[in-house]
């Protein structure tokens, strides 16, 4: 059903909007009109037509105000009902609030979610008029709709969030990237280029390889070419749909990693920006999405700086996410930006104490904004992408998901599009953990990465001895892992017989997963907290080790316990891994009523029994 087969609105209802009030008049003028005899619609019909029917408005309350039934009132209108739309109709059935979406597909994601789904295009200026005199508030899913259409509804009083502006900006790539440009935000070199001797000027400019990009609608990869050559650039502009479609080009960048920031500003100006993430593509579409990035806190300032100062240049209300390159030589450039929820922030939904998707309604209706951080210590996000067409595809995904139910931390999202195809986004899994390590190992048992080896497991400890006579202490740590079931290593890295070994291993020990170090002097070599254990000597009993140990200089701190009680270092491990870890915390919690248990019981033996019988039996 095309939006067209809806009639205009009724003088009455057309009245009623022009005077438009903060509840504006549903006209029951949208139901289709039956042409010639009626007769019973097909299924299909009949379930978009009842699709369009208003919602009764609530009752008034005490006093003649109007009855408040859920978070709002307010009716927002989704221009769009993909797979953002739809978790964006489940946060708002979450709140009370009341969604509608203007969609082509009958069977869009958001149709089986939303309160009501008025089938139309969002690029057809009709339909979105139409569509907005039955919202309070217009937002979109998708940034490829009419803003035009939307410019002139918002001078007739109409309520956009992002502003139309803004829209506008960000569908013309080129054009986003000079306005941003203008607010001198950090952006690969770009120019445009309409005929063939000014790309190769630009290519002379910018050398080669040279990414050549669509002005306009360019997403997961679409609209982006590759000149390797100046040879190249004649088939890369008539791939691209020629100079006519609107091209420019970028200075390739070469980056360390993609990064992304999903930043919310409501409609006061104010901002919150969730943890930086990184991003990892495949086939230039977005993959996985590691939460938070493993990138250092000067990183992740300049990240987040840099995508709030993007974001606060634009106009309106709502999530944005700000996609980004980090650089060999740490700089932070800024690739583009989407004007509403994002890929790279569904991880949101089970890790951070508010989902993009509700922080995106908060946003647009004026209400605070919620808690960005996360609420689990780490998260991976994994799309289930088409990996073949029709059936077979679906019957891979399914695979996958049925894998998925079995990992724990995981989340299943299907979006139920009905047609499958290669490449294309049909749902995703989130992994929440108690560290990077467990939820990678969780998605490699998802991928079966583990197969050759499904016994192999990341350590979170390493436990390092300066020889083996140190093996009698030191083992007493290991006992204590293998209790709390945390992985460890244990192994000898003497500072005065292998220093180069000493090194390598606390330098790469970070990168390998581990979380804490139980040892002695390579403090000052990672960033990893390390637990000192002074080992008993045989002329000053581990005096000397002690004041070794205690005695850092400053900047370089080591925790330390008694001479010889490795055990204590053990538990003192798992006490710091404990705190982002809540089945770890409930093990450390039940050691702790344990040792209670066993101090009562030996009172308890020892009231019974009186001194010299408890003494004799002990012996």
């Amino acid at each position: 059903m095309h939006a067209r087969l809806l009639s205009a609105p009724s003088t009455a209802a057309a009245a009623s909007s022009s005077s438009r009030t903060s509840r504006p008049r549903r006209a029951s003028s949208w139901r289709p009109k039956p042409r010639g005899p009626v007769s019973a619609p097909p299924l299909s019909l009949r379930a978009a037509r009842a699709s369009m029917q208003p919602a009764a408005a609530p009752q008034d309350g005490p006093g003649g105000a109007p009855a408040v039934r859920g978070v709002s009132e307010t009716v927002v209108g989704v221009l769009g009902g993909g797979q953002l739309g739809k978790m964006l109709c489940q946060a708002a059935s979450q709140m009370g609030i009341r969604i509608a979406v203007l969609d082509p597909l009958q069977d869009c994601p958001a149709s089986s979610v939303c309160h009501e789904h008025v089938v139309g295009s969002f690029t057809d200026g009709d339909a979105v008029r139409e569509f907005a005199k039955r919202c309070d508030v217009l937002t979109v899913e998708i940034e490829h709709v009419d803003a035009a259409t939307l410019e002139k509804l918002e001078a007739q009083g109409v309520d956009c969030e992002p502003k139309a502006s803004t829209i506008s900006i960000i569908q013309d790539k080129y054009r986003q990237k000079t306005h941003f440009s203008n607010f001198g935000i950090p952006l690969p070199d770009f120019v445009e280029v309409d005929t063939l001797h000014s790309i190769e000027k630009a290519g002379e400019m910018f050398g080669y390889p040279l990414m050549v990009k669509s002005k306009r609608l360019a997403y997961d990869g679409r609209g982006n070419a590759v000149a390797h050559n100046k040879e190249d650039l004649s088939s890369v502009v008539a791939s691209l749909g020629g100079f006519e479609h609107g091209l420019y080009v970028e200075r390739f960048t070469t980056f360390v990693k993609e990064l992304s920031v999903i930043v919310a500003r409501s409609r006061d100006g104010s901002t919150v920006c969730y943890p930086v993430v990184e991003t990892i593509h495949r086939e230039n579409i977005c993959h996985v999405v590691k939460a938070p990035a493993e990138v250092s806190d000067k990183i992740k300032k300049l990240a987040t700086s840099v995508a709030e100062n993007a974001i606060k240049s634009l106009e309106g209300a709502g999530v944005f996410a700000v996609e980004l390159f980090l650089t060999e030589d740490d700089q932070i450039l800024l690739n583009e930006v989407a004007p509403r929820p994002h890929n790279s922030g569904h991880h949101t939904i089970e890790s951070c104490y508010t989902s993009q998707y509700e922080q995106h309604l908060r946003a647009i209706l004026g209400l605070p904004l919620g808690d960005p951080s996360m609420k689990a210590p780490a998260a991976i996000m994994y799309n289930i992408l088409g990996e073949d067409e029709g059936e077979a595809g679906f019957s891979l995904a399914h695979q996958l998901i049925r894998r998925a139910l079995n990992i724990p931390g995981a989340s299943v999202h299907w979006y139920a599009k009905p047609e499958m195809r290669k490449q294309r986004k049909m749902g995703h899994i989130t992994i929440v953990g108690p560290s990077k390590t467990s939820v990678k190992s969780r998605l490699d048992d998802l991928l079966q990465r583990n197969m050759s080896n499904p016994t192999k497991v990341i350590p979170r400890v390493g436990i390092i001895m300066g020889s083996q006579s140190d093996l009698d202490v030191m083992k007493d740590a290991e006992i204590v892992m293998k209790n709390f079931d945390i992985p460890c290593e244990l192994t000898i890295v003497s500072a005065h017989r292998t220093p180069e070994r000493m090194y390598d291993y606390a330098k790469s020990a970070k990168d390998r997963g581990l979380e804490v170090i139980i040892a002695g002097m390579i403090a000052s070599l990672t960033p990893l907290p390390v637990i000192g254990v002074p080992i008993k000597t045989s002329s000053l009993s581990g005096l000397d080790s002690l004041l070794s140990i205690v005695q850092m200089p400053k900047g370089i701190p080591v925790a330390t316990i008694a001479i010889g009680n490795a055990e204590n270092a053990g538990l003192f491990a798992a006490r710091m891994l404990a705190r982002n870890d809540q089945e770890l915390s409930e093990r450390v919690a039940k050691h702790l009523e344990d040792m209670k248990g066993m101090v009562l019981e030996t009172a308890e033996r020892l009231e019974d029994l009186g001194s010299d019988e408890f003494l004799r039996r002990k012996d």
